[in-house]
């Protein structure tokens, strides 16, 4: 499998996905999007949200042996579309700790990022039970304990991205 990475409209993910879907419903790619729950709180209220992980960023996933060039004007020609990554005359397939990281969400996680459960050592360093968080450890950048955050960065084509998940925090093995 190859993921390739198309940039579109921002906050308009969904809508692309589902048009491109509705006009070339027999083309063998999948497509994904993936989203976050977090927790905002406002003047008091909690808000329960579902941003995006790549905001501006949908992922195709096609079969080795499938070409990307065989559909590209389909994608570009469809409303919203802004550019493949790298560019529009050098698509590119995801490599590396790109890979890693999009692969991440949309295998390993799905389609939303629930709260990770963590707890912290004697250090007060963050040690991660299970959740989106497991296997991100090393890309934790700023824990925010009181919101119940982490922020990680994630890289996709030498752009780098900011991104909170949630957390709660249980008691640590043995304490």
């Amino acid at each position: 499998m190859r993921y390739y990475a198309v940039q579109v409209k921002t906050r308009s993910e969904e809508v692309y996905i589902k048009l491109f879907k509705a006009l070339h419903p027999g083309v063998p790619v999948e497509m994904y999007f993936p989203k976050r729950k977090i927790d905002i709180r406002r003047k008091g209220a909690v808000l329960h949200t579902t941003p995006a992980v790549f905001p501006g960023y949908v992922f195709l996933e096609l079969d080795d042996g499938e070409d990307i060039l065989n559909y590209h004007w389909l994608f570009r020609r469809t409303d919203g579309f802004f550019r493949f990554l790298r560019s529009n005359q050098d698509i590119s397939p995801l490599q590396g700790r790109d890979l890693e990281g999009v692969i991440h969400f949309i295998k390993n996680v799905g389609p939303l990022a629930g709260k990770s459960r963590v707890y912290f050592d004697e250090n007060s360093r963050i040690v991660v039970a299970d959740g989106p968080l497991m296997g991100l450890e090393g890309r934790i950048i700023k824990v925010d304990k009181r919101k119940g955050r982490a922020k990680i960065k994630l890289d996709l084509y030498k752009e780098a991205f900011a991104v909170d998940l949630a957390f709660e925090v249980i008691e640590a093995k043995g304490t």
